[in-house]
């Protein structure tokens, strides 16, 4: 039990870690190359480098019976419509405050994980949501007050929202039995590879031919967020999933943005007040009391 336990507090430190710098470096992604060719390249190289980890520790990438329709389901709302919607908010938001809304991500792990899976929801869980709710919202009438186009945040919050709740449908996804019957990593090879097929077909509908950007820094940014970004810990993390639960996997939420506030404000001049003082001390306060709530 206790190497288990070390195992989880070090998938969970990676996990935090890898996945706060990810924001900034999925920022500078938005560039000469539309959001959806380029979210179509980091799960083509992210796809093979899942399949080679298989193939290294001799895994089948043979699926069980369901797997297959578990596995588009999981390429279409977690690497087809949250990278989506990511993509397109860090366009409107700096990555930090972008990371900071992803933090509310266990909210409606716990509530879906409720109504589909029949996981208890405590009122002190309700009562912490309520009070990340509160800071978040303080951080965004920061951003409102700097903002000289206060319908931007608007817009970047909407698409913030949109993309949470398709991660959150993929997260309770893991969770259920069918998905457990999947290895993790052929899963999420499978997974990727149908949000590969997905996002080419949305790329090619919407902005035409495929579109490349030659800066060897953006490709740099394509390995590092399909290898680091995806490879490493999607693995670790689903397996927090399944063994932990959806709601209580979603605890990296209190670090993650942590560290991604502290990029943001070291590469993208983010201005700190004390209004956004508060909300981020008010938003992390709450995600540790509400995930307190779920250990219990």
């Amino acid at each position: 039990m206790p190497a288990a336990r070390g195992g989880a507090i070090v998938a969970f430190v990676i996990v935090s870690v890898v996945w706060g710098s990810t924001w900034l470096v999925i920022k500078d992604q938005i560039s000469v190359v539309p959001p959806a060719w380029t979210i179509t390249w980091r799960f083509v190289v992210a796809g093979l480098g899942m399949i080679a980890v298989a193939l290294v520790r001799r895994e089948s990438l043979r699926l069980p019976p369901g797997g297959q329709a578990m596995a588009a389901l999981v390429g279409l709302t977690q690497f087809a419509g949250n990278y989506q919607f990511v993509y397109h908010a860090e366009a409107y938001l700096t990555s930090g405050v972008v990371a900071v809304l992803f933090a509310l991500l266990m909210v409606p792990n716990a509530l879906l994980s409720a109504w589909w899976l029949g996981s208890a929801v405590t009122a002190r869980f309700l009562a912490g949501s309520a009070v990340a709710v509160l800071g978040i919202a303080l951080l965004l009438l920061h951003e409102l007050r700097l903002s000289p186009a206060p319908g931007s945040v608007v817009m970047g919050t909407a698409l913030s929202l949109a993309g949470l709740l398709c991660a959150s449908c993929a997260n309770v996804a893991q969770a259920t039995e069918r998905a457990r019957t999947s290895a993790p990593v052929p899963f999420l090879a499978w997974a990727m590879l149908w949000g590969v097929g997905l996002n080419a077909l949305w790329a090619l509908a919407t902005v035409g031919p495929p579109v490349f950007d030659p800066r060897p820094a953006y490709w740099g940014g394509v390995a590092y967020l399909a290898i680091l970004g995806s490879v490493l810990p999607f693995p670790l993390y689903f397996n927090l999933i399944r063994d932990m639960g959806a709601g209580r996997a979603a605890y990296t939420s209190v670090v993650t943005p942590i560290i991604a506030m502290v990029l943001s404000t070291l590469f993208e001049g983010y201005h700190w007040s004390l209004l956004a003082v508060a909300g981020s001390v008010l938003a992390m306060a709450g995600l540790v009391i509400a995930l307190g709530a779920r250990r219990g």
